[in-house]
């Protein structure tokens, strides 16, 4: 079944926060206002015929939910028309976009160049890879020059997240991309982050953006989804048929609930990027705090890079509790991180993050925590890390929440 997002009438120039809520509705002969949800394995054929040819692919239309559902399509068509995508391909999480993404384009005695600056799973997913003959190689996110000197003549992927997670460090994405397209290497952008709403990497450069829909597209933590858009000969020649056969296809459940929650996309995000920013400023008046990481701020080293790319400086984020002099990666270190986020109230202590409630963790025991502590020095996740994700609450409960845990750990 076609991913593929139907053509426009040019008559109909949306913008992003009207095909956030209208792009995607097909309605059927009940002319119903919301999205029907297609809770069906399988669907029926006028006749054998017809049955042989959908099965060939020489008519259009639906066989089975693993291959194609309706609800699922509407959310390809909605997502890849906010990303700007030819096509969509969605799956049932991020993780297995990425998996998705990596084994459809690669095949034993490949190169995959990526940033050190990874989601814990993402690295282990690329650990995994050797496994297979498909070598992995990390270079610095913010530096081009490094990118372009690991190109071999095998290599076939660029992969990096921007912001990362979870010191929320920038690529260069015009940068990576016209080295990618010098090289004929796909280019892919986690766009975890920031979602259509702040950021579209391919506008940019980027060949390739992967989601996971768990987060932002859904905004209220109740299912898990990723998607993989790009254009449509890649879409549907290449990534298509990988997950068709192969199966982490995402359920027509979950996708009626993730158009649901683009629906209040820009809104939800505008919101939690203004909090951010208030809570960000705050955190760096705070004495206990040695350095905060959050791109909207001035004093962040990319915050022109990120102010070129994104319309805000997003909704996480991290900070580091401890002494200049002390070691970042020391067991007493992560003892204090652990005594402020213990001591918070509001604050949910769990690795989740997009939601509209507000996420607390220790990244170095939770989302980095089976990296490795060589990988996590590489990446710069150190002991004293906490990271939030920033909901919709009233930035001033929770101010004072992270105040109350702050003050676990202030001196006598």
């Amino acid at each position: 079944m076609s991913t593929s997002v139907p053509p426009s009438d040019p008559t109909r120039a949306w913008r992003l926060d009207t095909l956030a809520i209208r792009e995607g509705i097909e309605r059927t002969a009940y002319l119903e206002h919301n999205e029907p949800i297609f809770l069906t394995s399988s669907f029926v054929f006028e006749s054998a015929a017809q049955a042989a040819a959908r099965f060939a692919g020489d008519e259009a239309g639906f066989i089975y939910s693993r291959a194609g559902n309706p609800t699922v399509a509407a959310f390809q068509n909605r997502l890849a028309s906010l990303e700007g995508a030819q096509a969509c391909v969605a799956t049932a999480s991020g993780m297995s976009a990425i998996m998705a993404l990596v084994m459809s384009l690669t095949r034993a005695g490949d190169h995959v160049v990526a940033a050190f600056e990874l989601f814990g799973a993402t690295t282990q997913l690329f650990g995994i890879l050797a496994r297979f003959g498909v070598e992995v190689s990390f270079v610095p996110i913010d530096d081009p020059d490094a990118w372009r000197k690991a190109v071999r003549p095998n290599t076939r992927l660029f992969y990096l997240e921007t912001p990362s997670n979870p010191l929320t460090q920038l690529a260069d994405v015009k940068a990576i991309s016209a080295i990618a397209r010098e090289y004929g290497v796909k280019f892919a952008v986690d766009n975890c982050f920031c979602s259509p709403a702040l950021q579209q990497p391919l506008a940019l450069g980027a060949d390739i953006v992967v989601h996971s829909a768990t987060k932002y597209i859904d905004g209220q933590g109740r299912v898990l989804g990723g998607a993989v858009l790009g254009d449509a000969s890649f879409i549907n020649d290449t990534l298509a048929p990988f997950v068709r056969t192969t199966g982490p296809s995402l359920s027509a459940f979950n996708a009626w609930v993730l158009l649901k929650g683009m629906e209040t996309l820009s809104m939800r995000m505008a919101r939690q990027s203004d909090n951010a920013l208030k809570i960000a400023m705050w955190l760096e008046t705070q004495s206990a705090v040695s350095r905060v990481y959050y791109p909207g701020l001035t004093s962040h080293p990319q915050h022109a890079l990120a102010m070129s790319q994104q319309k805000t400086g997003g909704a996480i984020v991290s900070f580091e509790v401890g002494h200049a002099d002390e070691d970042r990666f020391g067991s007493a270190v992560r003892e204090r991180a652990w005594q402020v986020i213990d001591a918070c109230k509001l604050l949910s202590i769990t690795a989740n993050l997009g939601d509209v409630k507000t996420t607390i963790t220790h990244p170095a025991s939770t989302t980095h925590g089976r990296v490795g502590p060589q990988a996590r020095r590489a990446a710069g996740v150190g002991e004293g890390l906490i990271r939030i994700a920033v909901g919709a609450e009233d930035p001033d409960d929770l101010i004072a929440d992270l105040a109350r845990g702050l003050a676990a750990i202030a001196s006598p």
